[in-house]
């Protein structure tokens, strides 16, 4: 199924809903420039600790990679050097030396499979997120996912919880040549959007997530599912989950 939905669908009952009960023009004209100032914004998610809490999974699968080869980080070296950051740079840092080409590849391939082995049975959105997300699509904001994790991570959690036949774009690793905090992720998610950087507001838990937001030249909300405040660049927004969040209220940060 089709990661973009038409907005065709939405138009009608949008329609049914608002326009036939007017009668004056001047209603049907205000009616329609809600409707398509509302259609003219964008939510964008990162995926790992955004939509899901799965660094305590990344975490377990790292370390059981780690142990074949005799390294035992700890939480802590976890905390500042996996978090939010590329397979590229946290195999670099805890083996020693680059790594990169296919040997990048293969080691990814192998530690990401442990991953998704040992995540399929704990797939479990970050509270209130589903509500929240299915406020988005009822009020015809677009919405995509722009995550660091490869495809296959995405194709594990979008499916679960059944969110590509709602998302206007989905974007992976393999969809860029540079990673966060380069906005190159960002950039690509709001071009499928067709939309410009200034109209998207972008949800992220990390550093470099964040960082690579801000120099998209987007508003961002922190999710402080694994850092705190003073440990992110200055959000617009911050949250801890997203019970009893206001879609509202996201939508004004763009106005």
């Amino acid at each position: 199924m089709s990661a973009v939905i038409s907005s065709s669908v939405f138009w009608l009952s949008f329609q049914n809903k608002y326009f036939k009960p007017l009668q004056g023009k001047g209603e049907c004209m205000i009616a329609f420039f809600c409707f398509y100032s509302v259609m003219s914004k964008a939510v964008i998610f990162d995926m790992d600790g955004v939509i899901c809490h799965t660094n305590p999974f990344h975490s377990q699968a790292f370390k059981i990679f780690f142990e074949k080869r005799n390294l035992f980080p700890t939480e802590e070296e976890f905390e500042a050097h996996m978090y939010g950051k590329n397979n590229g740079y946290i195999l670099s840092h805890f083996l020693g030396r680059k790594i990169e080409g296919e040997e990048l590849a293969e080691l990814e391939f192998e530690k990401e499979s442990l991953f998704r082995e040992i995540y399929q049975h704990h797939v479990d959105p970050i509270p209130g997120f589903m509500e929240f997300f299915q406020e988005l699509k009822k009020q015809g904001l677009k919405t995509g996912v722009a995550t660091s994790a490869p495809f296959a991570n995405l194709e594990l959690i979008g499916g679960r919880l059944d969110l590509f036949p709602h998302l206007n774009s989905a974007l992976a690793s393999e969809q860029v040549t540079k990673h966060k905090p380069d906005p190159e992720v960002y950039l690509k998610s709001a071009s499928n959007l067709s939309l410009s950087p200034d109209q998207c507001v972008v949800f992220e838990d990390s550093f470099s997530g964040v960082s690579a937001a801000k120099n998209a030249g987007m508003k961002v909300v922190g999710v402080l599912s694994s850092h705190t405040v003073d440990q992110l660049p200055v959000c617009d927004l911050y949250i801890e989950n997203y019970l009893g969040l206001d879609v509202n209220r996201i939508i004004s940060l763009l106005d």
